[in-house]
């Protein structure tokens, strides 16, 4: 492989991975609802917890548990009830890729 072409494809290749990731348009969708309680993009300015920018595992944590009922909730556990595991991951996976 010739220099020039060499550059050329390690140039694409570090701009191909500079690139954000592809945003979940469906769970965003899905994390509208959230805004009611939780603010635009999970920034609350109340005091309801803000959830955006959190570690993904945990928010997925807590909505498996309020899905459960395992966690006390006045609403989240009847919000929770509504989506599938896989969905609540993907709302995890959006909220934890907001900047806090």
């Amino acid at each position: 492989m010739n220099r020039p072409l060499a550059l050329a494809a390690l140039a694409l290749c570090g701009a191909a991975h500079a690139q954000p990731a592809t945003p979940d348009l469906q769970a965003r969708a899905w994390a509208a609802s959230c805004a009611a309680c939780h603010g635009t993009d999970g920034r609350s300015s109340g005091a309801i917890p803000s959830i955006n920018g959190q570690d993904k595992q945990v928010l997925l944590t807590k909505l498996l548990a309020y899905k459960r009922d395992q966690l006390p909730a006045t609403v989240m556990h009847q919000h929770a009830k509504g989506y599938s595991d896989a969905q609540l991951e993907r709302l995890a996976a959006h909220f934890a890729r907001l900047p806090r």
